[in-house]
C-alpha cells in the first residue's frame, strides 16, 4: 500500500509505536490499487534477489488481486528474481489458471500454498528457501525473543515438521495453511520459510525480520548460552516491533531503495 508522505498528526497512523509513521493511502479507483500492488511485488521481487534469498526455481511471493478477490499475482515460473519486472507478473485463479499476465506458467507449490492462505483472508505472502531459516528449522527450533526484532514474532509463528514431498498438491498447502492459522509466520522443517500479512508489504517486512532474526539466534546458539527475554519483556518489544504499520512502512523503506537502484523493475 502507498504511504501518504505528510508529517501532520492527521497523516500519521496509529500505532503503538509512537513514530511518525504516515497513515495508509487510499486509492481512488481499483485499478489505481491493483498498478500499486504490482509495482510493490515486482520490487519485493527484487529485493529478494538483491539479498540472497533466491534458491534457483524455488521461492514465491504473491498478493491477492483488490478486485477479484479470488484471484492473486504471484512470480513467473523460472523468472530469477533479480530479472521480474512489472510485466512479467502473472495472475492465477482458483484453479491455477494464469488468467493475465505475462506469457510464463505458474509455479504449481505456489498455487497450491498460496491459494490456500489467501482464503484465509492474508493478502501478502513470501516463501524462500534462505539459508539461516532451512538451518533453524532442521535443528527444529523457532525464534526465541532474545532481542527486540525477534520479539515479533513471540506468540506469532508456527513450526510445521511434517514432510512428505515438495507442496505441489492442494490438500498440502491447505495442511500448511491450517498449521499458520493466524499467525505471521511458519517454518517448514526440510523446506523452507513462510511469511504471511494483511498486505504485501506486511508480508514481505516479516520474511526479511524471521531470516535476519534466524542467522542472529544461530550465531548466538554456536558462541554460548544465550539470555532469553521474560515474557513480559517480549510482550513490550512486540508492541512496537510487531506492530503492522511499522512493518509496511518499513518495507516502504527498501522498496524506494531498489526501484532508485533498477528503476527498470517498473516496464511494463
Amino acid at each position: 500500500m502507498r504511504h501518504s508522505r505528510g508529517t501532520s498528526s492527521a497523516h500519521l497512523a496509529d500505532t503503538a509505536t509512537g513514530l511518525p509513521i504516515p497513515a495508509t493511502h487510499r486509492f481512488d479507483s481499483i485499478e489505481d490499487e491493483r498498478a500499486q500492488r504490482r509495482r510493490r511485488l515486482a520490487g519485493a521481487m527484487r529485493l529478494f534477489g538483491k539479498y540472497g534469498f533466491a534458491e534457483g526455481i524455488s521461492g514465491h511471493i504473491s498478493v491477492r488481486d483488490p478486485g477479484e478477490r479470488d484471484l492473486f499475482w504471484v512470480n513467473p515460473f523460472g523468472v530469477p528474481f533479480s530479472r521480474v519486472t512489472v510485466g512479467d507478473l502473472i495472475c492465477v485463479d482458483a484453479d491455477g489458471v494464469v488468467v493475465a499476465g505475462g506469457d510464463h506458467s505458474v509455479n504449481p507449490s505456489a498455487f497450491a500454498v498460496h491459494s490456500e492462505i489467501h482464503k484465509r483472508g492474508f493478502d501478502g505472502i513470501a516463501h524462500g528457501h534462505t539459508v539461516s531459516s532451512r538451518a533453524l528449522g532442521a535443528l527444529g527450533l523457532m525464534l526465541e525473543p532474545v532481542d527486540q526484532e525477534s520479539a515479533a514474532f513471540y506468540g506469532n509463528q508456527s513450526f510445521y515438521s511434517a514432510y512428505d514431498g515438495p507442496a505441489v498438491s492442494v490438500e498440502h498447502g491447505r495442511d500448511i495453511a491450517n498449521a499458520l492459522g493466524e499467525r505471521n509466520a511458519i517454518l517448514l522443517r526440510h523446506h523452507g520459510l513462510l511469511t504471511a500479512g494483511r498486505s504485501l508489504e506486511e508480508a514481505v517486512h516479516w520474511f526479511f525480520t524471521f531470516e535476519s532474526c534466524a542467522k542472529v539466534q544461530l550465531l548466538a546458539r554456536a558462541a554460548g548460552p544465550m539470555e532469553v527475554m521474560s515474557g513480559e519483556q517480549a510482550e513490550l518489544a512486540k508492541a512496537g516491533f510487531g506492530d503492522r504499520d511499522l512493518a509496511e512502512f518499513t518495507f516502504q523503506v527498501l522498496w524506494e531503495e531498489i526501484v532508485h537502484e533498477q528503476p527498470d523493475l517498473l516496464d511494463e
